[in-house]
C-alpha cells in the first residue's frame, strides 16, 4: 500500500517516507529539539532587544524625505502626481454621474434587477435597502463610496483578466504568479495601507491604488481556473472550423468560462467593498467614514446607521452579481442557451429603460433624495444601548453578563497565553517549536521557512506584540471552531438547518470586517475582547461552510458499510467521517485562522493591542509610520506562518491520488 501512495505521489513531491529518510530533516529536527532545550535550560525569555535591525529609523527619515520633496523631485512630477491627479479624477467623474442621476433611479433599478436575477423578495428587499439608506441621509456618502468601490473593481477586472488569461497560457508564469497572489490573499487588509500612505499620504488615490491590489487575486485566479476548465472538445471543434486561436478564445474558451470569470468578479467586488470601509481610516470618506467617526465618539447608533448602509450596499452587490453568475441556471430551461439568452435580453431591456428614466430624471431634476423622507433609529439604538450598557454588564450583581465574561476570558485566557508566549517560553524554544512543525507539516523547506520567518519577527523587534497577537488569535480560533464545527455538522446531518442557517451565515459573510465592530463595542466596551469576539462572529460562517462541505463529501456507500457493521451514529461520526473529512476541515481551520487575524488586526481600532494597535498608530500618526510597518511585515510573516502551516497539514491528511 505505501509503495501505492508513493508511486501516486506528484513528482517531485517528497513522501513522509522520503522526509523521515532526508539526512536534512533529521539534522533539522535534531536542531530543533536543541533549540527548545537550550531554549528552556538558558531561560532567556523574549527576543533581545539588541538584534532589533532598526528599520522605523530609515522608513521615518524616508517619509520626511518624501513629504519635504513631493513638490520639487521628479518622482513626483513625473510619475506619483499624474498618477494621483489621474486617479482622483476618475473618482470624481463617477462621483459626479452618480450624484447627476435622480434619486428613484437607484431603488428601481436595485429592486428590478434583483427581482430578474434573484427574484421577487430578493427585489422587494433590494427596493426597500436603497431607500432606507437615503432614509438616514446617507444618500452622498454612499456615492462617494461607490464611486471608489466601482473605479477599483474596474481597475481590478482591467489588470486581473489579462493576468489570469496569460496565467493560463504560460505555466512558468503562472508558477511564480501563484504564490505572490497567496501572499496577497493572506495579508490583512488593513496592512495594505500602510506602504501607500507612506508613498502618496493620505486621501483617497491610496485607498484606491490599496483596494485594487487587495482586491485582484480572485478574479486572477478564477479567470486562469475557468479557463483550465473548458472542455477540450469544444476547442477541438472550433478549430475544426478555422477559428484563429484568438477568435477561439473570444468566441468559445472565454464564453465557456463564464460563470468562473463572474465568480471572480463577484469577490473582488467584495474585497473591494470591505477594503473601502476599511480605507476610511486614511481620509477616502464615504459610509466608512461616519462609522470611524461614530466609534471615536462612542456613538452607537450614528455608527449602526452607517454600518447598516453598508451592509446594504454589500448585499446588493453581492446579490446582483451572484445572480448574473448564475443566469440561465435556474428554472425551466436549466442552462440552456435559450434561457440564456432570454435573460441576457432582459437584462439589456432593464438598462435601456433605467438608462431613458435616469436620463429624463436628470433632466428634469430631484437628484437629491427628498427630506419629507428622511428617518433616523440611532436615537433607538442609542437608548437600546445604553440600556445593555447599564443592565447587562453584571445582571443584578450575579457576576453573569458581558462585563463577568469579559473579564473571564481576559485574566484566564489570553492574559495567561499572551505571558507563556511572550515571555514564559524562551524565543529559541518558540523558533525549535515552529521549525518542529513545519517539519512535521511538509518537510525541511516549510520547516527553514517557519525558522527565518520567526527569526525574522524577532529582528523587527515585534517579537512580543506579535506573540500578543498570537495569543488573541489562538482563543479566537478556538472559540470559532468549537462554534463553527458542531454547527458544520449538524448542518450536514440535517438539510432542515442548513437552509435555515445559510441566510444567515451569507449574511455575516456579506458584511465588511470593520462594521462588526460596532455592536460588539456596545456590549463589550473597548479593549481585546471586542476584537475577538467580533473576529469570532466574523470567521464563524467558513468553520460553518467547510464542515458541512468536508462531511457531505464522505461517499454515501461508506456510510452504509459504517451502518452495516453496526456503528451508531455517533461512532459513525467520530470513527469515519470526521476523519475521512479532515483535509476540509483542516482548510476551514486554515481558512478561520486567517480571517481571525485581519480581525484581531483591525481590532487595534477599538484597543485590540498588539501588532493591529500598532498598524493604526502608523495611519494615526505620520512620526510612528516606521514603527507600523514594521508591524504590517510581522504580520504578513505571522500570517505566512499559520497559513503554510495549516496547508502543509491538510496536505498530509489528504488521500494519495488513485493510480
Amino acid at each position: 500500500m505505501s509503495q501505492t501512495a508513493e508511486a501516486g505521489a506528484p513528482a517531485g513531491a517528497a513522501t513522509p517516507s522520503d522526509r523521515r529518510r532526508s539526512p536534512v530533516a533529521v539534522g533539522m529536527a535534531a536542531a530543533s529539539v536543541a533549540l527548545v532545550i537550550v531554549g528552556f535550560a538558558a531561560s532567556v525569555g523574549a527576543f533581545p532587544e539588541s538584534w532589533n535591525l532598526g528599520l522605523a529609523d530609515p522608513i521615518d527619515r524616508t517619509r520626511r524625505w518624501l513629504i519635504n520633496n513631493q513638490t520639487s523631485h521628479w518622482l513626483y512630477s513625473v510619475l506619483l502626481n499624474p498618477v494621483t491627479d489621474l486617479a482622483d479624477a476618475g473618482i470624481r467623474r463617477l462621483e459626479a454621474i452618480l450624484r447627476w442621476f435622480p434619486w428613484y433611479v437607484y431603488p428601481i433599478f436595485c429592486g428590478l434587477g434583483l427581482w430578474r436575477v434573484r427574484g421577487r423578495v430578493a427585489g422587494a428587499l433590494g427596493f426597500c435597502g436603497v431607500v432606507l439608506i437615503g432614509m438616514v441621509e446617507l444618500w452622498q456618502q454612499g456615492f462617494a463610496t461607490l464611486a471608489l468601490m466601482g473605479v477599483a473593481v474596474f481597475l481590478s477586472l482591467l489588470a486581473g483578466i489579462p493576468l489570469g488569461i496569460t496565467a493560463w497560457r504560460n505555466d512558468r508564469f503562472a508558477s511564480v504568479l501563484r504564490p505572490t497572489l497567496d501572499a496577497m490573499q493572506t495579508m490583512p487588509g488593513f496592512v495594505y495601507l500602510i506602504p501607500f500612505v507612506l508613498l502618496f499620504g493620505i486621501g483617497r488615490v491610496p485607498a484606491l491604488i490599496a483596494t485594487v491590489i487587495f482586491a485582484l487575486p480572485p478574479v486572477v485566479r478564477l479567470t486562469d481556473v475557468g479557463l483550465r476548465n473548458v472542455p477540450h472538445p469544444m476547442v477541438e471543434a472550433s478549430e475544426m472550423f478555422g477559428a484563429t486561436e484568438p477568435q477561439t478564445l473570444r468566441l468559445v474558451q472565454i464564453p465557456a468560462a463564464r460563470p468562473a470569470i463572474l465568480a471572480g468578479v463577484n469577490q473582488t467586488t467584495m474585497l473591494a467593498m470591505s477594503m473601502v470601509v476599511i480605507a476610511a481610516f486614511i481620509g477616502s470618506g464615504g459610509l466608512g467614514q461616519d462609522v470611524l467617526r461614530a466609534m471615536r465618539d462612542i456613538d452607537v447608533g450614528e455608527a449602526s446607521e452607517a454600518g447598516i448602509a453598508i451592509v446594504i450596499m454589500a448585499i446588493i452587490l453581492d446579490r446582483f452579481s451572484r445572480g448574473v453568475a448564475t443566469l440561465g441556471e435556474r428554472g425551466r430551461g436549466h442552462g440552456t442557451i435559450a434561457s440564456r439568452a432570454a435573460d441576457l435580453q432582459a437584462i439589456r431591456w432593464l438598462a435601456v429603460a433605467a438608462a431613458l428614466v435616469a436620463v429624463v430624471g436628470g433632466l428634469v431634476g430631484h437628484n437629491e433624495f427628498p427630506e419629507w423622507l428622511h428617518w433616523h433609529f440611532s436615537p433607538y439604538v442609542n437608548d437600546i444601548t445604553a440600556w445593555a450598557r447599564d443592565n447587562l454588564y453584571d445582571i443584578g450583581s450575579s457576576g453573569i453578563g458581558t462585563g463577568p465574561l469579559s473579564d473571564f476570558i481576559t485574566l484566564y485566557m489570553v492574559t495567561p497565553l499572551r505571558e507563556l508566549l511572550s515571555s514564559q517560553i524562551p524565543w529559541p524554544a518558540m523558533i525549535g517549536l515552529g521549525v518542529l512543525a513545519g517539519l512535521m507539516a511538509r518537510g525541511v523547506t516549510l520547516g527553514l521557512g517557519i525558522g527565518i520567518a520567526m527569526f525574522g519577527i524577532g529582528w523587527l523587534g515585534m517579537w512580543e506584540l506579535s506573540m500578543d497577537t498570537l495569543a488573541q488569535t489562538v482563543v479566537a480560533v478556538v472559540a470559532t471552531l468549537a462554534t463553527g464545527v458542531p454547527l458544520g455538522i449538524w448542518a450536514s446531518h440535517s438539510d432542515r438547518f442548513q437552509k435555515l442557517a445559510d441566510p444567515v451565515l451569507d449574511f455575516l459573510q456579506t458584511i465588511p470586517s470593520f462594521v462588526l465592530l460596532v455592536p460588539v463595542i456596545t456590549l463589550f466596551h473597548v479593549g481585546r475582547i471586542p476584537g475577538i469576539i467580533a473576529s469570532v462572529v466574523y470567521a464563524l460562517p467558513s468553520a460553518v461552510h467547510y464542515t458541512d462541505l468536508g462531511l457531505r463529501r464522505v461517499p454515501a456507500e461508506v456510510h452504509e458499510a459504517a451502518t452495516s457493521f453496526g456503528a451508531t451514529r455517533g461512532q459513525r461520526l467520530r470513527r469515519v467521517e470526521l476523519p475521512l473529512a479532515a483535509p476540509e476541515l483542516m482548510v476551514a481551520v486554515n481558512q478561520v485562522i486567517l480571517l481571525v487575524l485581519a480581525m484581531v488586526v483591525i481590532a487595534g481600532l477599538v484597543g485590540g493591542g498588539g501588532l493591529g494597535l500598532e498598524t493604526v498608530n502608523a495611519l494615526r500618526r505620520s512620526d510612528a509610520v516606521g514603527r507600523g510597518f514594521e508591524a504590517g511585515i510581522a504580520i504578513v510573516l505571522l500570517a505566512g506562518i499559520l497559513d503554510r502551516l495549516t496547508r502543509g497539514v491538510a496536505d498530509r491528511l489528504r488521500p494519495p491520488p488513485a493510480v
